[in-house]
């Protein structure tokens, strides 16, 4: 169902709120990126590292979208939250072993979702000052400037970012890259889903997969990659948005050869993703 007029109004000014909330956070996350030294994280698990900066970031991104709209939802990585109707989604620092070592390949990412459907998406990294953005139906951007997805049609000319859980065995996940390494694809990992949906999106990569992603670090990324022309897996039918689920996003040229690799669908025929699935409308041929 389409939005009315008071709700494209009310989505606007959300999305605005997300762009000044987004930036103060990274600037918080920069200060807090410059001080941190050696050894100064703690572990929630295997290879799940946190930092002070994490909580300062997420309870200061909670309080200006509580302050501003206090009957939304609000599901961030390190306090959880209500999943409602109109419901944000936050990983306040994704990439959090990068920046614990000093890496400055870290972001903030936030998504808003309005009755099943993700009406935007942000990733802000403060490091580069980069922020990619969509808005669903309007195209993306980084740093305001419209981006799209790569025109790459040969694997022997792709390179693909493989994130890695503790969820999924192992064995899995060495099958999946594998499976791409033998079509001759490139396989790397940056230790940010979040960014390597953005980079999807701005063309530095052609696909990004992960067996098993938390809504908070792919929700906003999809919408994004959506947005700007590439294709994406039905996330939330795949699994969902409060324990989240495995993650395609890929140029369109190889789509279908990641799918099969990955052993994750994309819509058949001309099927329409759509989304809480994703946050967007992309056909798929």
């Amino acid at each position: 169902m389409a939005l009315g007029e008071s709700s494209r109004s009310d989505v606007k000014e959300r999305a605005e709120l997300c762009h000044v909330v987004i930036r103060s956070a990274g600037a918080l996350a920069l200060e807090g990126f410059r001080r941190v030294a050696k050894g100064g994280f703690t572990m929630k698990g295997p290879q799940d590292f946190l930092t002070e900066t994490d909580a300062a970031s997420e309870d200061h991104i909670r309080g200006a979208i509580m302050a501003a709209f206090p009957d939304d939802g609000f599901f961030g990585e390190e306090g959880g939250g209500e999943i409602r109707d109109r419901v944000w989604v936050v990983d306040p620092i994704d990439g959090t072993a990068n920046f614990a070592r000093g890496i400055p390949h870290f972001c903030i990412s936030i998504g808003y979702i309005e009755n099943g459907i993700t009406q935007f998406g942000a990733i802000y990294n403060p490091a580069l000052d980069e922020l990619h953005f969509a808005m669903l139906g309007q195209g993306a951007t980084r740093n305001g400037i419209t981006i799209s997805t790569a025109a790459t049609t040969r694997f022997d000319m792709a390179s693909i970012e493989l994130g890695w859980s503790t969820r999924i065995p192992n064995s899995t996940y060495l099958g999946v890259a594998e499976a791409l390494l033998t079509k001759g694809a490139n396989v790397r990992r940056s230790g940010s889903g979040a960014l390597g949906l953005a980079y999807v999106a701005d063309g530095r990569s052609d696909a990004y997969v992960e067996l098993h992603m938390n809504s908070w670090d792919c929700v906003p990324g999809m919408l994004i990659v959506a947005e700007a022309g590439g294709v994406v897996c039905p996330f939330t039918k795949l699994g969902s948005l409060r324990h989240g689920g495995p993650v395609l996003a890929s140029a369109a040229g190889i789509a279908s050869g990641v799918s099969e690799a990955a052993n994750i669908p994309l819509a058949l025929g001309k099927a329409v993703v759509s989304s809480i699935n994703t946050g967007a409308r992309t056909q798929v041929a």
